[in-house]
């Protein structure tokens, strides 16, 4: 049985708020919680500045929001579309360890194939939670995916918030977390001939932290970048963490997505975590993706 499930009918009960019909672009929800597949958009045409496109990128903002995860489909895109795109949102994020495409840091290379010794993103996590002022949002265009596998899995942070008890979230507000990439990014690009810089970022960030845009709250604790809470015991915070992950990753709280060629997922890594699943091997797996920055969370 669901942790989240009772007697008394679910513990977290969605309500969705659909708003206005959307006008330039259409929205086909994945889930009614998560996720949704973004369709009447050419992302080449979007990055010019005309009226119609300035629409669209109002109503691509909102349907992001509303949604926290959106996908699109069929794009063909050259760098500095994908780029441009990004910039539209912000200005961009460079990763602290990974490589890039061409000459352009803020172009992650994305890329497993037989002879990789890992995948990216194989563990839920917030995208570079250990940054001062972690990315807002990261933009992943996948150019050659395998012929099955290769999903990538979301989860929403607002619902994993509004499903804890009460007296959870007395206990959690007010508490920080150390976020380190220390442990994680040392030698992790080593094969694609990666030096390791000196020091690796960290930070303390709330565990509950507040949207800036829509103003809910969200958890902000994940299993790739949070070490420990501060100023409890650390047996008392190894034990409220491995809880909240376990709480965070309920299905309930997910969708996923099949990849195709050419296709993008944009999510908001303020209020969502994502998984990326590597059960294709030996097939190959490629593409860039463009971080926008954020801001320190609150």
């Amino acid at each position: 049985m669901s942790s989240l499930a009772g007697k008394q009918g679910p513990r977290y009960r969605h309500t969705a708020d659909d708003g206005a019909p959307y006008e330039t672009i259409a929205v086909e929800k994945l889930t009614p919680i998560i996720g949704a597949e973004i369709s009447g958009v050419d992302i080449g045409k979007l990055v010019s500045d005309d009226a119609r496109s300035n629409r669209q990128m109002d109503e691509i903002h909102r349907a992001l929001a509303e949604n926290l995860v959106i996908f699109f489909r069929d794009q063909r895109i050259t760098p500095q579309q994908h780029l441009a795109f990004g910039r539209k949102f912000g200005e961009l994020h460079f990763h602290p360890a990974a490589p890039h495409e061409d000459e352009d840091p803020a172009l992650m290379k994305i890329y497993a194939d037989a002879n990789s010794p890992r995948a990216n993103g194989e563990g839920w996590h917030s995208d570079v939670s250990c940054d001062l002022e972690p990315p807002m949002g990261s933009i992943l265009y996948i150019k050659q995916c395998p012929p099955r596998g290769g999903d990538t899995l979301f989860a929403n942070m607002y619902a994993a918030y509004e499903a804890l008890s009460d007296r959870m979230k007395s206990y959690l507000d007010g508490l920080t977390a150390l976020h380190d990439g220390e442990p994680i990014y040392r030698g992790l690009y080593a094969n694609y001939g990666v030096a390791d810089r000196p020091s690796y970022p960290n930070a303390e960030h709330p565990v509950l932290r507040t949207h800036p845009v829509t103003g809910r709250k969200a958890l902000y604790v994940n299993r790739g970048f949070t070490r420990h809470i501060n100023g409890i015991p650390r047996d008392e915070s190894d034990a409220i963490l491995a809880y909240l992950y376990q709480h965070a990753e309920n299905p309930l709280f997910q969708c996923r997505f099949r990849w195709t060629e050419n296709a993008i997922a944009f999510w908001d890594n303020r209020c969502a975590q994502h998984r990326a699943m590597w059960d294709y091997w030996p097939h190959t797996r490629s593409g860039t993706r463009v971080t926008v920055k954020g801001e320190r969370p609150v």
